[in-house]
């Protein structure tokens, strides 16, 4: 809250105004400044003349208010004011709110919070000042700002943003989204914090270079996944609509046939656990060696469980990739987790290629064009038609190929032939043969984030696509991309927020246009400037990542009717405890899936006791009827009418801790013998990436035993012996302590330090042995 000195004195002398009073003075003009209701002027307050500042000097009257974003300056003061900092005074309302609550008469404890948080806030029209060459990073960040269910997740569920694991990127974030939304906002904020925690997890931002935000999108949800991700459990992994098949975190099932040719984006999130996989991704997508090299790490990390998050729970979709034998008709398939779908720009002899399949329903190239346009009805194929024909008679040279979003995605989506260099090794012919391979989205993303390819990075040169591609703001159906075997119902979605670059390949600047959640207005956000736009402005933009966000009628009408049920205040002999998480998607998704009330039990029903202290944080209390209404319609559970702390996980936790002690404090007695020694007779090898993991489990910073002990990255098969690897990442140990570790963990091979014993010393009792290898101590 603001201080009390913080308030301003001059909006005494306003007296009681609404926002429903502003909106009458805007009809006749832009802006409204007033010092009292006697004397108030109506004029342009932003152009080059300044008539707000004319008036503050000749009347003396010190506040203006635009009449645009309701937010009011004080020329005594010389800083932003609010209406609703006076006692006693009526607080601008945000239309169609009847009266303003503070948030935390909203949600008391056990209150249940069935309605948007973003009704209790500002519209948000804050901007983010530029600290060099940032506007990559404001643009991004505005944009993922202005996605709800996001959003209101680290507004609404503050609790749950808990990491031990640095930079704590999550902390940052969730501060900004605070400042940007809080009805007490400033005009725009700095993101110091944010940008200094990106600068950790990736020196590739930092400096003050131009970047581009697509990877910066990438890298920051990468994060940010990461340090809120938990594990699934079994319960909740065998609920409807779990998706099994879905992995992340390196628990993708690599195949002999997968191929990334369908060039998501999504590896980069998805951890694939296939070297190969995601060395290719990377060449590919010619990110920084940094990049994969870091993440190359992770994948060979054996990492079994399941893990989601909320990033996940938005942003993921998956796309079903199949290759079909042209000779047997073999179709292989795998399954692809996808955060953003990164779609080409076709030109016109692409476009003309696509669309001629259509006609001649060719197996090659075509793609989901004959279920695409076949879905639209003939009317629309004629006047699809008609409109290609007249850009096929307008020079190119002077409006460029008409590309809609539609043909990006279908040329995503068309079939490839393989042959010639490229053709497809059949694991049932056992031999190379033609084939296709086309992909479909198996599941769609709450939220869609389309990347459109602009840049292109050849060996000498960069150049930029500057092709208008048209978009729809409204009405954007999937459905004609959609695989047979997709559980998704909800297929259409409106635009959020769209990503602009103005420039060229080598500098530029980026802007981001968003639809304001609460008024439905269209804002310009450059850097700290907000501007509110016509949506032609934005239809008209030259776009580079979108974000559409799923739309269905029926989830307005299923929020109605809880909210409705729990404002009959019936008595209820019942208690319920939903999980405060779901509930966050019960009010933001279109389809928020099965209750999932594992996000705060152990799977033996209980809390985790890790979990027992903050459980206010995880729980919302809903009466009976309210209860019963959502289980009966989304499913899921279990339920719960008691919290208590689980006293097996207590006893598994007081285990764990006891075998983490006891593992490092024999391994910490073991290794001062062996340092202690002068010439030991024996020395083992161990790889320091396990070693390093076993280290990250005996601390208590990873949760799961690192598995078997794998040498076999630091060893070299020679004469039919495994011998060291030159220059290989490992660690000395003594026989004992090798023997330790293989009891607890298995695995291997064993790698000794070869050795050689010097001619005897006349002077010493015991020959000098000299190690040929590199010594590392541990």
């Amino acid at each position: 809250a603001m201080a009390e000195q913080d308030i301003c004195p001059h909006l005494d002398s306003i007296g009681e105004i609404t926002k429903e009073d502003l909106l009458q003075k805007s009809k006749v003009g832009l802006h409204s400044f007033i010092e009292n209701n006697d004397c108030p002027y109506v004029g342009c307050g932003e152009s080059y003349s300044d008539h707000s500042t004319l008036h503050a000097q000749a009347k003396k009257h010190n506040l203006t208010v635009n009449l645009t974003t309701f937010r009011i300056w004080c020329y005594v003061c010389e800083r932003e004011v609010f209406l609703d900092c006076r006692a006693g005074t009526t607080s601008l309302q945000q239309g169609h709110i009847s009266s303003f609550v503070s948030e935390d008469e909203l949600k008391p404890r056990g209150t249940p919070v069935l309605l948007a948080t973003f009704l209790l806030l500002s519209i948000s029209l804050t901007g983010m000042k530029n600290i060099g060459n940032s506007c990559y990073m404001n643009a991004a960040l505005q944009a993922l700002s202005n996605c709800p269910p996001l959003t209101q997740f680290f507004l609404d569920c503050s609790g749950l943003v808990r990491t031990d694991k640095k930079p704590a990127l999550c902390k940052s974030y969730q501060k900004l989204i605070s400042e940007l939304w809080h009805k007490k906002r400033p005009s725009y904020v700095v993101p110091t914090s944010l940008s200094h925690g990106i600068k950790l997890v990736n020196p590739m931002f930092r400096g003050y270079a131009q970047q581009d935000t697509q990877e910066f999108l990438r890298c920051l949800m990468d994060q940010l996944h990461e340090e809120l991700k938990e594990p699934l459990t079994e319960c909740s992994m065998s609920g409807e609509g779990s998706d099994g098949e879905e992995r992340r975190d390196g628990d993708r099932s690599p195949s002999e046939d997968e191929f990334l040719s369908c060039d998501s984006g999504s590896s980069y999130f998805s951890y694939a656990a296939d070297l190969i996989s995601i060395c290719s991704f990377f060449k590919k997508s010619k990110m920084p060696n940094i990049y994969w090299t870091r993440h190359l790490r992770i994948a060979r990390k054996k990492k079994q469980s399941h893990y989601r998050s909320v990033i996940s729970d938005i942003f993921d979709g998956s796309i079903l990739s199949l290759v079909q034998c042209l000779t047997c008709d073999r179709v292989s398939t795998t399954v692809e987790t996808f955060q953003d779908l990164s779609l080409p720009i076709p030109g016109k002899e692409d476009l003309a290629k696509l669309h001629s399949s259509i006609h001649q329903n060719l197996p090659v190239k075509t793609g989901v064009c004959p279920d695409t346009y076949g879905s639209q009805g003939w009317i629309s194929y004629i006047m699809d038609s008609i409109r290609r024909f007249v850009v096929s008679c307008i020079p190119s040279w002077f409006w460029g190929p008409m590309v809609t979003l539609e043909d990006c995605l279908a040329a995503f989506f068309a079939a490839d032939e393989l042959k010639g260099d490229n053709m497809y090794s059949c694991e049932r012919c056992k031999k190379l043969r033609n084939g296709v391979k086309y992909c479909k989205v198996l599941r769609l993303p709450e939220i869609l984030c389309i990347h459109l390819k602009r840049f292109r990075h050849e060996v000498m040169y960069s150049f930029k696509i500057s092709n208008h591609v048209s978009f729809p703001l409204e009405g954007l159906d999937m459905r004609p991309f959609l695989a047979k075997e997709s559980p998704s119902q909800v297929t259409t979605y409106d635009l959020l927020s769209v990503i602009c670059h103005h420039g060229t390949a080598g500098s530029g600047h980026y802007i981001a246009y968003c639809q304001n959640v609460i008024n439905g207005q269209w804002y310009e956000f450059d850097d700290q400037y907000v501007t509110e736009v016509h949506e032609t402005v934005v239809q008209n933009a030259e776009a580079y990542v979108l974000f559409y966000r799923k739309s269905s009628e029926e989830s307005v009408r299923e929020r109605q009717k809880v909210v409705a049920l729990a404002n009959m205040k019936e008595p209820s002999l019942l208690q319920f405890y939903i999980s405060r998480e779901w509930l966050n998607k019960f009010n933001t998704f279109a389809e928020p899936g099965p209750i999932s009330n594992h996000t705060f039990l152990c799977r033996h029903g209980g809390i985790p006791p890790n979990k027992y202290h903050y459980i206010d944080d995880l729980v919302v209390i809903v009466p009976q009827n309210v209860w019963e209404y959502l289980y009966n319609s989304f499913g899921g559970g279990p339920a719960v009418n008691h919290l208590y702390m689980c006293a097996i996980c207590q006893v598994e936790i007081e285990a764990l801790a006891k075998r983490r002690k006891m593992e490092i404090d024999t391994f910490i007695k073991l290794n001062k013998e062996f340092q202690a020694e002068e010439a030991p007779t024996v020395i083992l090898c161990i790889s320091m990436q396990w070693f390093r993991e076993w280290e990250s489990f005996v601390k208590g910073k990873d949760n799961e035993p690192p598995g078997p002990i794998d040498n076999s990255k630091i060893g070299v098969m020679k004469g039919g012996h495994i011998q060291l690897k030159q220059g290989a990442d490992y660690g000395q140990i003594s026989e004992e302590t090798w023997q330790y570790l293989l009891g607890i963990y298995g695995g291997g091979p064993e790698i000794a330090v070869r050795q050689t014993v010097a001619p005897a010393d006349p002077d010493s009792l015991h020959g000098e042995r000299k190690i040929e290898a590199e010594t590392r101590a541990l």
